[in-house]
């Protein structure tokens, strides 16, 4: 038998030693040539791999086992048809070029010629389809990049025209921008001759100013002697004056005193607002002072009523309730030390404890009673004090402000009094 006119190509070879490895598995250990026993107990892949080059030479150089191998494969349906040296037209052209290379039939080395023509044409026809195919895709990609160039294209146009409108606006601002730049230079140049104008008016003014001072000084001067003339006249009279007040002061303590003996008044500690503490039955803590409270706290005996929640929610509502009732009260405590006037303070008695915390002296802390608000025992305390006496209720509720003043007292903005804390 004469050899392949030319080699075995790679699919065609590679489906060769796949059938060789096939059929060395099946085979006993005595058929096995000694080259490929090692290979004999690998899996076929692996064996196929591992041992291609001694299956490659076992089959070219051993018939017997090229025939062995061949009797495996002679089961094959196309096995026939390469037996016969008919290649038929739907066969694999690989599998059939290996089958002919093993089974060796007459024309065997045409066969695989044939094989390799046959996957050489079904290769080139099918590089065509696929030439075919992308030739289709790039004019189809081609049309699409046109009608993009088209669309661009018009894009560009439209955008140019925009430019062009937009150009033209902005040369019609420009000539606006200009007038009106022009316009503010002489409108400019008509403010600085104004302005040189008033200030000519204005040096004349002035010296006419200076002139009139000079004449006023001098009837001050005048003034200022009268006037001291008129003084020792009155200091003269003045002190028979003050020697009649004195007399009538006098009678008027004496008989303060007499009317006290013959009252039988005896000194008391006790204030009105103590009274409104017993009916109460509970003391805590103070806040809240007003815009004019350093006026307030100078005034002899003054009472200050504190509307206590009003005031701690104004200026430490993110505080829990007991730490804004022992906030407040040490500051009053310090304000009352340092001024020494009485403060009363009202907190609502929802929020009573069970014992009243000591409050620092100089500060009553009051709880209202159970069906009262603070609003009502702060009406109770500005009640039970006596018709003229200075009260200041510290609170920003309205009704509690209003009913303050129309009770005498002075009402006091919450904040007032927090500002005033804080300053102090």
């Amino acid at each position: 038998m004469s050899e392949p006119a030319a080699p075995l190509t790679a699919e065609v070879r590679a489906r060769v030693l796949t059938l060789a490895s096939g059929a060395l598995g099946r085979m006993g250990d005595e058929a096995v040539p000694r080259t490929l026993r090692p290979f004999a107990r690998f899996t076929p892949g692996k064996r196929a791999r591992a041992a291609a080059g001694a299956l490659a030479a076992a089959l070219e150089d051993d018939p017997e086992f090229r025939e062995r191998v061949a009797v495996t494969v002679r089961d094959d349906p196309l096995s026939r048809s390469v037996e016969a040296g008919v290649l038929p037209p739907a066969a694999d052209p690989v599998h059939a070029a290996a089958l002919a290379y093993l089974l060796r039939p007459v024309g065997w080395v045409e066969l695989i010629e044939q094989a390799r023509d046959v996957a050489g044409t079904r290769a080139r026809s099918a590089a065509v389809e696929d030439a075919g195919r992308q030739v289709n895709l790039l004019t189809e990609r081609l049309a699409g990049l046109q009608a993009e160039m088209r669309e661009q294209g018009r894009r560009a146009r439209a955008e140019v025209a925009r430019s062009a409108a937009d150009g033209e606006a902005l040369r019609r601002e420009l000539r606006e921008q200009v007038k009106k730049c022009r316009q503010a230079v002489e409108d400019s140049l008509r403010a600085t001759a104004e302005v040189a104008a008033q200030r000519q008016r204005f040096a004349t003014a002035q010296s006419r100013l200076e002139a009139d001072l000079r004449r006023v000084r001098l009837q001050l001067a005048g003034a200022s002697a009268a006037a001291e003339s008129a003084r020792r006249g009155a200091r003269e009279g003045r002190a028979g004056d003050d020697a009649r007040l004195w007399l009538l002061l006098d009678t008027l303590v004496n008989a303060a005193q007499g009317l006290r003996r013959e009252l039988a008044l005896s000194p008391t500690r006790e204030r009105p607002a103590d009274l409104v503490v017993a009916a109460t039955g509970a003391e805590g803590d103070l806040p809240g002072y007003p815009p004019q409270v350093d006026q307030l706290l100078a005034l002899p005996h003054v009472h200050l009523i504190i509307d206590g929640y009003n005031v701690t929610k104004a200026g430490y509502g993110d505080l829990p309730l007991e730490a804004q009732r022992t906030r407040l009260v040490s500051r009053l405590g310090a304000l009352a030390a340092q001024t020494g006037a009485e403060v009363t303070v009202a907190f609502d008695g929802a929020e009573r404890l069970p014992v009243a915390p000591a409050s620092p002296r100089g500060v009553r802390v009051l709880f209202s009673q159970i069906g009262e608000t603070a609003d009502e025992l702060i009406g109770r305390l500005v009640g039970a004090e006596p018709p003229g006496r200075v009260l200041a209720v510290v609170s920003s509720d309205r009704e509690v402000a209003d009913a303050a003043r129309r009770a005498g007292a002075y009402a006091v903005a919450s904040p007032a009094l927090l500002g005033h804390l804080e300053r102090s």
